[in-house]
């Protein structure tokens, strides 16, 4: 009986145990994980608005301001760019730019392949990790889009495939990692909410190298090369301008008030820099012009970019303003310097990126970053070496880059298929008939 009764006693604290493990078992887990529905939502509607940035938003905006002829093979340039990238970040450029810190260059292998990157909460956020992982892949593919608009017209489809797989390899991601992934350039206390200096100034200086690299193209400064389908480029602006909230009110992480900030930001900031491209337009040509806002419109977005969390609306009106005068400034005097940046990648991107991460030093004031106008002198110098030093990295190492693939493939299509058009002699299409 008494043997029994310690059974009975036993078989009753086990099944208390499990009845309290059943109990609290879910809450425990809910609590590991600290997924947000709200914030997962959210970073997933971002990551296909930033898809939707570069296809079709991009694809239209390059698109329409190259010759008839070559509008096929610009836009497939935004279009691989996607597929490409999608496939190299998850095999392995998210872990050099997110794998752990390898003495602050590159992160480590431990992602490689995507391993360990599932449904758990990412480090630090109440996101997925997959969540994260994407919303990166997006920003990665839309970089490599956007230095595709400097070798419009007469680079070869495969070579600028190879050059994809290769830059967003050996220069995206690293640059990734120094600002974002507990690299040197984010442990100085450089403030680049959205990709200032990862995205716009890397993309930019790129570009700049691969025109330097591949030279004018045939009939550059004789022949008019005026866009052939300026609606195009409107509505690309358009898309851009659309899909850009999700670039940077979900760069937050959250749906929070940091997310509604950015987002404040990034339109006043968008409408002023239309506004002021449009402004010294009129005084320098005499009339304002479609393309002219279009372009403004990015200048602005590219300029609000790395301020975009750690500004007010006040402040980012003076940053987009600002950002379309200095940009239609530096599309203008392309002409000095000799370059054929064919659609002004350098003069938007790259300087538009420039002014707005030093702007960021400037007028930073709230989420977690402070500049000299608000008792933090210091943060423009920071600011100034994360310039300096993704300036270099990307022109140098983009240089190299494409080099090696000239000697080993070549970069150029023969001037005759230039001069019929890369849309029949790279893919035997014709956009019109």
């Amino acid at each position: 009986m008494k043997h029994r009764r310690i059974s009975l006693k036993y078989i009753s604290i086990f099944f208390s145990v499990l009845l309290l493990s059943i109990l609290t078992g879910p809450a425990l887990a809910d609590e590991a994980t600290a997924i947000s529905a709200g914030d997962t939502g959210w970073l997933l509607t971002s990551s296909a608005l930033v898809l939707a940035m570069i296809i079709p938003g991009l694809a239209l905006f390059y698109g329409g301001m190259v010759r008839d002829k070559n509008v096929l093979s610009t836009m497939m340039y935004s279009f691989i760019s996607v597929c490409v990238v999608s496939v190299v970040w998850v095999l392995w450029g998210y872990t050099i730019a997110f794998g752990t810190d390898v003495g602050g260059i590159v992160g480590n292998f431990e992602f490689l392949w995507s391993n360990g990157v599932g449904p758990e909460a990412f480090s630090g956020t109440a996101i997925p990790h997959l969540a994260f992982m994407v919303f990166q892949l997006m920003f990665a593919a839309i970089t490599v889009a956007l230095i595709s608009g400097a070798i419009a017209e007469r680079m070869k489809f495969m070579s600028y495939v190879l050059f994809a797989i290769l830059w967003v390899t050996l220069i995206y991601a690293p640059l990734a990692h120094w600002v974002w992934g507990g690299g040197w350039l984010g442990e100085l206390g450089a403030l680049d909410f959205a990709g200032g200096t990862v995205v716009h100034i890397s993309s930019g200086v790129a570009a700049l190298a691969a025109a330097l690299v591949l030279g004018k193209r045939h009939g550059y400064g004789t022949e008019k090369m005026a866009p052939h389908n300026l609606p195009f480029t409107v509505v690309g602006a358009a898309l851009l301008w659309v899909g850009w909230f999700g670039f940077n009110a979900g760069s937050a992480l959250a749906a929070d008030g940091i997310a509604a900030g950015a987002f404040v930001a990034t339109q006043v900031a968008t409408s002023a820099g239309v506004l002021g491209w449009l402004v010294i337009e009129w005084m320098y040509s005499g009339k304002p012009t479609a393309l002219g806002g279009a372009s403004g419109a990015i200048a602005g977005l590219v300029a609000i970019t790395p301020a975009a969390g750690f500004v007010g609306p006040i402040s980012s009106i003076v940053i987009g303003f600002g950002a379309g005068i200095v940009c239609y400034l530096a599309v203008v005097w392309k002409s000095k310097f000799g370059y054929d940046d064919a659609l002004d990648v350098l003069g938007i991107h790259g300087i538009g990126g420039t002014w707005g991460a030093i702007a960021t030093g400037l007028f930073a004031s709230v989420g977690g970053g402070t500049g000299l106008f608000f008792g933090n002198p210091g943060q423009v110098f920071i600011q100034a070496v994360g310039v300096g030093a993704t300036w270099v990295f990307s022109f140098v190492g983009t240089f190299i880059i494409l080099k090696v693939l000239d000697m080993v493939v070549g970069l150029r299509v023969e001037k005759e298929e230039e001069i019929i058009g890369l849309d029949l002699s790279e893919h035997s299409e014709r956009a019109y008939t």
